[in-house]
C-alpha cells in the first residue's frame, strides 16, 4: 500500500470514528440530559416529553393539537398518546372544537396549572447539574437553535 492511499484511509478512519462524530455527541449528550430531567421530574410525576407539553400549556393554553405539535416539532400520532396520558392524570383536558368538530382543544385542569409552581424548581436544578455558567448554556442554546433551523431548512 503506497504511503497516499495509507493517508486517504487514515483520514477516512477519522472521518468514521465515533468521537469524531456531531451527533453523537448531541445523542449522548441528550441521554445524559434525559437522566438529570428525570430525577427532577420523577418527582412532579412527569416524563420528559410530558413535560415540554405542560411547558407549551403553561405558556399557552387551549391551543389545538395541532399547534402544540408545531410548537414541539412532534406530530399528532405521537402527542395523541401523551396528551391520552396527561388526560387520565388528570393534568390536561381535550375536548372538540366547536366550530371545527376536527380540531381539539387543550386546556390544562386545575392540577395542570397548580402543577407549573412545583415545576419553576426543574429549570435551575437542571442549571445547576450541568455544573456550567447560565451564560454558557444560554450561548450553547443560541447555538443548537441556530444548528436546528439549519437543519431544518428545505434543500
Amino acid at each position: 500500500m503506497s504511503s497516499q492511499t495509507q493517508d486517504l484511509r487514515t483520514a477516512s478512519d477519522a472521518l468514521l470514528a465515533l468521537d469524531a462524530q456531531l451527533c453523537f455527541a448531541l445523542y449522548s449528550t441528550h441521554l445524559a440530559m434525559g437522566k438529570v430531567y428525570r430525577r427532577f421530574l420523577s418527582d412532579l410525576g412527569l416524563t420528559y416529553p410530558q413535560y415540554l407539553v405542560m411547558l407549551v400549556l403553561w405558556e399557552a393554553d387551549g391551543l389545538s393539537v395541532s399547534q402544540l405539535g408545531e410548537r414541539l416539532y412532534l406530530d399528532s400520532a405521537t402527542l395523541t398518546p401523551l396528551l391520552k396520558r396527561l388526560q387520565a392524570s388528570g393534568l390536561v383536558a381535550r375536548e372538540r372544537c366547536p366550530e371545527d368538530e376536527r380540531r381539539v382543544l387543550l386546556r390544562l385542569t386545575e392540577a395542570g396549572r397548580a402543577l407549573r409552581a412545583r415545576a419553576l424548581a426543574v429549570p435551575q436544578g437542571v442549571i445547576c447539574a450541568t455544573g456550567c455558567a447560565p451564560e454558557h448554556l444560554q450561548g450553547l442554546k443560541a447555538g443548537l437553535e441556530a444548528l436546528r433551523l439549519n437543519l431544518m431548512r428545505p434543500e
